[in-house]
């Protein structure tokens, strides 16, 4: 019996509201973004997260919908996100990142959420757009989608109303006991779906930043590249 069994039962109380849940890591030196920093060091890449994470409060900040932000190490009480919009939590104990969003996602249909997606703070791409057209895909669909261009997904979410009792199950088969951080990941999520019998869609691909790579496709979307002048070598990607 794995943890989400044991302590993480899913209790349906009648679910109304949409919910995001939105995962974080504390913006610190050195721990954030380890294959970006490996090309343009742990600066620039502290500098890129904020972007990231400022990006994500943006497009989320106005949602209806309930906003439940999860910390990876500390919950911050002094940062860019208002306290009075975002619940604010720790992520699950632990290295493994299928248990936190399960866990996660049994929080959220406790709190009476029937319609709830989760995000990371990845992708410059996401738009407040976006994110109300995966809400309404659970119209006709128990399970959305949004592909990431590196084989996983930057967003993934459940009608828990319409799957009804079949909650801790559909967790289960989709978070626990799973690999990540492989050009799979997506697939295996839909693979997972059709195993289960869920209808469900896609959303546009879209670009989630890890690598050097994904960060030159999006500068045109940055708002100020001005906190890259002294990094050299980006200069001369962003001039070629």
């Amino acid at each position: 019996m794995n943890k989400f069994q044991k302590y993480n039962p899913v209790e349906l109380n009648y679910p109304s509201k949409n919910g995001i849940i939105i995962f974080i890591k504390n913006p610190q030196l050195g721990k954030v973004k380890t294959r970006l920093a490996a090309t343009l060091g742990n600066e620039h890449t502290l500098k890129i997260y904020n972007i990231l994470m400022s990006h994500t409060e943006k497009v989320t900040n106005s949602l209806e919908a309930e906003k439940y932000l999860y910390y990876s190490d500390f919950v911050d009480e002094n940062d860019i996100w208002n306290n009075e919009i975002y619940h604010k939590s720790l992520q699950f104990e632990g290295s493994d990142l299928g248990l936190k969003m399960a866990h996660a996602f049994r929080e959220s249909i406790r709190e009476n959420c029937s319609k709830v997606l989760i995000i990371g703070s990845d992708c410059l791409e996401l738009s407040e757009n976006i994110i109300n057209d995966a809400f309404l895909q659970l119209a006709d669909n128990e399970v959305v989608i949004g592909p990431a261009n590196d084989g996983g997904y930057y967003l993934i979410g459940f009608d828990f109303q319409t799957i009804g009792e079949r909650c801790r199950e559909v967790l289960q088969q989709l978070f626990i006991d799973k690999e990540w951080s492989h050009e799979n990941v997506c697939q295996d999520a839909i693979n997972a779906c059709d195993t289960l019998n869920l209808k469900y869609t896609k959303l546009a691909t879209l670009i989630d930043i890890d690598e050097e790579s994904d960060l030159i496709t999006c500068l045109p979307l940055l708002e100020d590249t001005s906190i890259f002048e002294d990094n050299l070598a980006l200069q001369e990607l962003m001039n070629s």
